[in-house]
């Protein structure tokens, strides 16, 4: 129930009770002895009426408290996700793996471009951390506050970065002093790459609105804040280590954590004296989550206002017993005073549902910019899935032209013009890639028909022909006449990710094998892909097509999932079954 909705409930309460009132002052005049237990009656109602005029109170507020938490963590979560892949784009520049590498000479250029970059996405910092811990190029270069030549080997999301691969720290900038998130990844030849960014326009904006919004780590510190001096204190004691931790997040030294001013009382989280309602739920980014206290006031003031008509309910039970005395000219009069209120509360009520109307069309707003932040979400991942699905073939046209280049000194053109023809087969499949990815970013799954099968092996085959030298391939014979519905560029993106995941599993493992097994049933065609590898640990397997999910370190957990999407589109699906040894997927596709 919304704001508009009790004050309409509200005055409909009054506007009742004053026609209650009129009926009732011509009835005492007639049953003198009936006003008495119609008041023990309505004093039993009115002390009802506050218990749940209160309960109904708090509920709109909670419903618009949690309503208002969701807009703002999908508002988070967006301005994470716009920045999230940049490290992963920058960690294989040409410029950066150079100056990773020694070569001063590319440094001018490679401050020039991160600052040209931060620029543009609105990046509060981008550098690059070298193989000695110390920051060689920084986007802040022309800056007194430059980074280039400050230390970050002691900090976590570079040793973070080092270790795995990536890393996030929500930290105090040792030499800007101003707090942000900072996103890093591991860079050819050993160096870090940085992204820093800050929240202060998101902080502004809930500034701006109504309670307080605040956004805490996994061990209850503040982050990001309405109230920035609220950031770095805890909503709880902490541990020790959590204590030295965030300490050194905040550069405190040995300056104690702060406990927010937070208390419970009854129903509601008071802030001072003021009262709030709490609404709580987390965000994309891994251990934190946002808590919005939003004010209570109007809810409890309900309370009072109950009581208070309880008590003119009753005042008015009390004044019938003089009604019923007077002359009938003076109950006429009064009569007529009180139809006269009754109008001006239709007159009231009328406004109310004008304001109701604009209340709704607020909200409509609010939701649109909801699904723009959903949009903007949905946009990183497309983008990571592009970088993914085109990383394959642009990998062995690489292989293709370094082998016809050795070809060509040995004179074996004959091997050359087939490796030519390879290559250009493997540019028509990158555009017809991108042509799919087109299709769907305009929401058109693309159509489905017959599609052979063996073709889209071969096809797939193809793309990972040098990989799949160094495995032993049992593949059964296939019918040609053998067709699934589908589309075939998009079925090969399922079968090349499949068997490229089956190829990296099987590095270590002696006598690799791979076998793939065709099973045709009426309606229905299932494809086996089984490695006799290490398999996938239980704890990865539970949630292996979530995106993100991977046990490699440099993978990005995307190709099992957008699989697992293309065969849902096409009818079909994609599973983990059990097998004896090492990993086995099944994709299931429609018969034609």
């Amino acid at each position: 129930m919304t704001h508009s909705e009790l004050a309409k409930c509200k005055n409909l309460h009054l506007a009742v009770g004053v026609r209650y009132i009129v009926d009732m002052s011509r009835f005492a005049a007639r049953f003198p002895w009936w006003w008495p237990g119609v008041a023990i009656a309505a004093l039993a109602v009115a002390a009802l009426s506050f218990v749940v005029a209160r309960d109904i109170a708090l509920g709109s507020a909670r419903q618009d408290a949690s309503a208002a938490a969701r807009l703002q963590a999908a508002l988070l979560d967006s301005e994470i996700a716009r920045f999230r892949l940049l490290p992963l784009a920058l960690a294989d520049d040409r410029d950066i793996t150079r100056a990773v590498a020694g070569d001063v000479a590319v440094l001018p250029a490679l401050d020039r471009k991160l600052e040209a970059l931060a620029r543009a996405t609105g990046a509060a910092a981008i550098y690059v951390v070298g193989i000695g811990g110390e920051a060689i190029a920084a986007s802040n270069y022309r800056s007194p506050q430059s980074f280039v030549g400050a230390s970050y080997r002691f900090r976590r999301y570079v040793q973070d970065a080092l270790r795995s691969g990536s890393g996030s720290q929500f930290a105090i900038g040792t030499v800007s002093r101003q707090p942000g998130l900072y996103l890093s990844r591991r860079t050819s030849g050993g160096g870090v790459i940085v992204v820093k960014l800050v929240f202060d326009r998101l902080e502004a904006t809930w500034r701006a609105a109504r309670g307080i919004s605040f956004v805490t780590d996994a061990a209850g510190v503040v982050l990001v804040s309405s109230r920035p001096a609220w950031r770095f204190a805890s909503t709880r004691p902490l541990d020790p280590h959590q204590s030295a931790r965030s300490r050194a997040d905040a550069l405190r030294g040995d300056a104690p954590m702060q406990i927010l001013p937070l208390r419970r009382d009854d129903l509601v989280w008071r802030v001072g004296q003021r009262p709030y309602l709490a609404s709580t739920l987390p965000v994309r980014q891994p251990g934190w989550q946002l808590t919005l206290l939003f004010p209570a006031g109007e809810a409890l003031a309900w309370g009072p206002i109950a009581a208070g008509s309880a008590a003119a309910f009753l005042l008015a039970l009390a004044v019938l017993a003089w009604m019923w005395r007077e002359r009938a000219a003076s109950r006429a009069r009064r009569t007529a005073e009180l139809e006269a209120a009754v109008e001006q509360r239709t007159h009231a009520l009328s406004r109310e549902m004008e304001e109701r109307s604009a209340s709704e069309a607020r909200a409509a707003e609010l939701r649109e910019v909801l699904r723009q932040a959903n949009r903007l979400a949905t946009l990183g991942q497309v983008t990571a899935g592009v970088a993914h699905e085109t990383a394959q073939p642009v990998a062995a046209i690489r292989t293709y032209a370094q082998t016809s280049k050795m070809l060509l000194e040995r004179g074996d053109l004959a091997t050359v013009d087939d490796n030519l023809g390879a290559i250009a087969r493997l540019a028509d499949r990158i555009g017809s890639v991108t042509t799919e990815l087109r299709g769907f970013a305009r929401r058109k799954p693309g159509d489905l028909r017959p599609v052979s099968l063996a073709e889209v092996i071969d096809g797939a085959m193809l793309i990972l022909r040098h990989q799949l030298r160094t495995v032993t391939l049992d593949r059964a014979a296939i019918d040609p006449a053998l067709r699934v519905m589908g589309g075939r560029v998009r079925l090969e993106q399922v079968v090349v990710n499949l068997l490229q995941n089956a190829v990296e599993a099987l590095a270590t493992t002696p006598d690799p094998r791979i076998a793939l097994t065709i099973m045709a049933e009426p309606a229905s065609v299932r494809l086996l892909v089984t490695d006799n590898g290490p398999g996938i640990a239980p704890a990865v397997a539970a949630r292996l097509f979530t995106p993100f999910v991977t046990s490699r370190p440099d993978g990005l957990g995307l190709g099992l999932v957008i699989a697992h999407d293309i065969a849902e589109q096409m009818g079909g699906g994609l599973r983990l079954v059990p097998s004896p040894r090492g990993a086995s997927f099944e994709l299931r596709l429609p018969r034609a």
